[in-house]
């Protein structure tokens, strides 16, 4: 089983002068896709200390396998989500944000300006992802072909990784 947080990170959602839709569309998406419990949905406000603290909060002590942090990633002067993200992982996962970048990028030409970067903090991945419900819902299903082999891996798997490998 694995367990999910979707922190959606907006000034305007958390102020309450937008609808989120972005998050519920991901944790719906990680349910379906992943089987997986999203014990968590929160919307925050674009602050680089409070996106670390909640980060951090759900990692080690919220028992989170998976966060996803939707929102912020861009080049807007308050988009800081990725230095939050870098400021608490201690492995960056370069693969998942490139994979993500290219499957975008064959939409949309302005996948290259998104800033979002994922890593591992103790036992739990952390995601970002742009915060518009499609761009969302795209970064994370180019990654998710892969996404329960690496959780299991996080969590311990010693299975072998090539599938095609006997003993």
């Amino acid at each position: 089983m694995i367990n999910a947080v979707v922190l959606t990170i907006s000034d305007r959602c958390s102020r309450g002068e937008a609808t989120d839709t972005a998050g519920p569309a991901v944790a719906q998406l990680l349910r379906d896709s992943l089987g997986a419990t999203v014990a968590q949905t929160e919307i925050i406000p674009d602050e680089r200390d409070r996106i670390a603290a909640r980060l951090c909060h759900h990692a080690d002590n919220g028992g989170a396998d998976l966060i996803v942090a939707v929102g912020g990633t861009g080049f807007a002067p308050r988009d800081v989500t990725p230095e939050a993200v870098r400021d608490v992982i201690e492995r960056a996962t370069p693969g998942l944000d490139e994979a993500m970048r290219l499957a975008s990028l064959a939409k949309t030409p302005r996948a290259m300006l998104s800033r979002a970067t994922s890593g591992i903090r103790g036992a739990t991945l952390i995601l970002s992802t742009p915060g518009s419900e499609r761009g969302a819902v795209e970064n994370l299903q180019a990654v998710m072909p892969s996404l329960a082999h690496g959780l299991a891996k996080l969590k311990g798997d010693p299975s072998d990784c090539d599938p095609r490998r006997r003993r």
